[in-house]
């Protein structure tokens, strides 16, 4: 290898984000590999390559004995004091035995391992990229689905959608731009595997982030999220500023902004609800759209009891129990509903 090669990979290696001498040493130990395998040797061997010029000596390495039993790994004390007088028993004596024709193969070993070293460093560049974005959103391209496992072009590298994460009657097709969520980033010998989610409550909640200024901006907090995902949401909000409407900032002018992620997720239905330090209002604030009559907080158990007008009782409770059992989720209270005449027939 002459001086222009060596350039040319200190050069990709700092490009590519690897420092030249880890590089080089890389070069070296893959030699060793190399000179072993073509000249079917056992030896012990050192191969040094000159950083500047190119240069590549191999030498084997053996040990000064008084009597040799391998003559591949060993040298008596006279021959060595052939080399230099100064040798002792148990010194390690280097004497070159480099090929005449290794600098082909130098040459195209060197070239794997800068191209493996390139690759690795490319991974763990992408890595670091993903495993930074935990818990964040992503934009892809459905590229392909196999074992009903939805693979996600990112351009650098790809996600995977596995099927528990897929939302139940959504379908895939290719081509087709995807936003999901990242739940982990796992490194393994072929490169990050990325794992997304169209199902976590995490989904919702960057979503309005994205689509919501106000939340951006820190004005309106997204206090807690509950999903029964490609059926119905709710979300609790809260403004920090009295003049900011936290469920009007989070719907938009005539419902563009959660119109916009109902359509993201395919029409699922979304509850805005006005978070309330005041268990009671809160919990019948996250009953809605049902009108509610009066909530008995047992703050000690986290027990409520909610009352409701007699029309409103299937409303609050919703579709096999959805709206309660929502509510619940998203309060972290348990909740027992109960119409106005159910409740006066129990005093």
């Amino acid at each position: 290898m002459n001086a222009e090669f060596m350039q040319a990979f200190e050069q990709l290696g700092k490009e590519k984000g690897i420092a030249p001498e880890v590089l080089f040493d890389a070069i070296e130990a893959a030699l060793i590999s190399a000179y072993k395998r073509n000249f079917q040797t056992a030896a012990n061997v050192r191969v040094q390559l000159d950083r500047i010029t190119g240069e590549i000596k191999v030498f084997a390495r053996k040990n000064v004995v008084e009597a040799v039993d391998d003559a591949r790994l060993e040298m008596d004390l006279q021959e060595a004091r052939s080399h230099n007088p100064n040798y002792a028993v148990e010194d390690i004596v280097e004497v070159e035995v480099t090929p005449k024709d290794f600098g082909r193969i130098a040459a195209q070993t060197a070239k794997q391992v800068v191209v493996q070293r390139i690759r690795e460093a490319e991974r763990g560049i992408i890595y670091e990229e993903f495993s930074n974005r935990s818990s964040d959103i992503l934009t892809g391209i459905v590229q392909r689905i196999e074992q009903k496992n939805v693979f996600i072009d990112l351009g650098k590298t790809e996600a995977i959608l596995a099927p528990a994460e897929q939302i139940i009657g959504e379908n895939y097709r290719h081509g087709e731009r995807v936003k999901a969520y990242i739940i982990e980033v796992k490194k393994t010998t072929k490169g990050p595997q990325i794992m997304v989610s169209r199902t976590h409550p995490g989904l919702l909640k960057r979503l309005f982030e994205l689509e919501v200024p106000e939340i951006h901006d820190g004005v309106v907090e997204i206090k807690s999220v509950a999903r029964e995902p490609g059926h119905r949401s709710k979300i609790a909000v809260y403004s920090r500023d009295e003049n900011v409407d936290p469920v009007g900032a989070c719907v938009g002018h005539k419902g563009t902004r959660v119109q916009t992620i109902v359509n993201e997720l395919r029409g699922e239905k979304i509850d805005i609800v006005k978070w309330n330090p005041d268990p009671g209002k809160y919990i019948a604030n996250a009953l809605s759209p049902a009108k509610v009559v009066s909530v008995e907080a047992n703050e000690a158990e986290k027990i409520s009891k909610v009352i409701v007008p007699d029309y409103q009782l299937s409303l609050a409770i919703g579709k096999e129990g959805q709206n309660a059992r929502l509510a619940a989720k998203l309060t972290g209270w348990k909740i027992d509903i109960k119409s106005e005449s159910q409740a006066q027939g129990e005093e």
